[in-house]
């Protein structure tokens, strides 16, 4: 930890200043926890604050962020190739089996990570499968004919590419009971979209093909034999996960108690990630196995189907949208309307046009997120919504008083 953090100081100017009153040696619990605006920052595609050094290989992706200004995460090639191997040895805790044909309908192109992150996965696994490489932004048409031609018996997409395809397969082919497993990620998998799913493939067990994010990396993998698609067994070695207590911050080791995700990845260099909040709660299950389920979504960012909206952003499209009139509460709440993910953005503001302001806070919603905008005008997700309330209609913390920047109130 110690030779890690001085490597970051010296070559990071971000880290240098956010460690310049630590002295070594250095125990994990000694560092602060990062603050994410301020993170993403300092992660730009110019003058970046964070690398410490020139990327001279491997792979860069987008993770979010207006077309203008993208938010960027970059991997050397040592390390996407480490990670990509050892998310795979969660692949038969997950179901899957030795000469399985999986049909890979992430999303590819546009510096999305999920086609690639799969494809190189499968590849390094050693689970030995045929791979498709059909990808979530081909016409449905040729996706299920694929799947028939070349009997496929896996499919892994997003949730919400499930659904799409599920609905397609109903009105077409009836059912493909050939598929004897669903694998997803990147977003929850609510009982609504699982009967939609089960019903064009019958039989097909429905499972996480794991746990990652673009920004932190992999987090944890399938539990084998586990019903409960949001427990995960945390990768070890060269990864720390810690579930932090909200309120103190201080480390939770006990079972049951809800609290922040915040990772450490000992083995990235160019891009440190030290004590970096991926965004979801969590609460351990075995604390001693580092089997912990997930509880939703913390403060950093609002994910909506699989688009990632960062509160920070969110708050600057509503103080633009209002102009001069200043609003006295935001708050973001997630819900679920007609078997999608739906958007609403509370605001307590004097605005006298609220009609027209809320116009604006849509398109600008649309700026901030292309990926949101392309899901809603698909009819994926719900269109965004905005919510005016009065100051009282802005809900706290029972405990602290604080407002809460986030509310999930989809059901898990």
């Amino acid at each position: 930890m110690t030779e890690l953090v001085d490597f970051v100081r010296e070559h990071s100017p971000f880290y240098r200043e956010l460690y310049r009153d630590l002295t070594g040696p250095y125990r994990l619990t000694d560092l602060p926890v990062i603050d994410q605006a301020a993170f993403w920052a300092a992660n730009t595609v110019r003058d970046n604050r964070i690398l410490t050094g020139r990327q001279t290989g491997g792979i860069v992706f987008k993770t979010g962020g207006t077309t203008s200004a993208p938010r960027v995460s970059v991997y050397t090639r040592q390390e996407w190739r480490e990670m990509s191997a050892t998310f795979g040895t969660g692949l038969r805790a997950a179901g899957v089996r030795d000469g399985d044909r999986v049909a890979n309908l992430y999303y590819a192109g546009e510096l999305y990570s999920g086609f690639v992150f799969t494809l190189n996965m499968l590849q390094d696994a050693l689970v030995d499968t045929v791979q498709l490489p059909i990808a979530g932004n081909a016409p449905l048409e040729f996706a299920v004919q694929t799947m028939l031609d070349f009997d496929a018996t896996v499919v892994a997409a997003f949730p919400t590419s499930l659904v799409r395809l599920a609905r397609h397969v109903r009105d077409t082919a009836g059912t493909l009971p050939g598929i004897r497993l669903i694998l997803f990620s990147g977003e929850a998998f609510y009982g609504d979209q699982r009967a939609v799913v089960e019903a064009a493939f019958p039989g097909a067990d429905v499972r996480s093909i794991g746990y990652a994010s673009v920004d932190g990396g992999i987090l944890g993998a399938p539990v084998a034999g586990e019903p409960d698609v949001r427990v995960f067994r945390a990768f070890t070695g060269s990864r720390v996960l810690e579930i932090l207590d909200p309120v103190t911050g201080e480390p939770i080791e006990d079972a049951g108690r809800p609290g922040r995700l915040v990772l450490t990845d000992l083995g990235r260099r160019l891009l440190p990630i030290l004590r970096y909040p991926v965004g979801d709660l969590a609460e351990w299950t075995d604390p001693g196995e580092r089997v912990f389920r997930l509880l939703g979504r913390a403060e950093e960012g609002a994910r909506v189907g699989h688009a990632t909206l960062h509160l920070d952003q969110l708050r600057d499209a509503v103080d633009m949208a209002t102009g001069a009139h200043h609003v006295d509460g935001f708050q973001v709440v997630l819900r679920r309307r007609d078997a999608r993910d739906e958007l609403v953005l509370r605001v307590s503001s004097r605005v006298p046009d609220r009609e027209r302001a809320a116009e604006r806070i849509r398109a600008l919603v649309d700026e901030i997120s292309p990926r949101f905008a392309d899901q809603a005008r698909r009819g994926v997700v719900a269109p965004v919504s905005v919510e005016w309330v009065g100051e009282d209609g802005i809900r706290v913390n029972p405990r602290t008083g604080k407002s809460l920047r986030l509310i999930d109130e989809r059901p898990v």
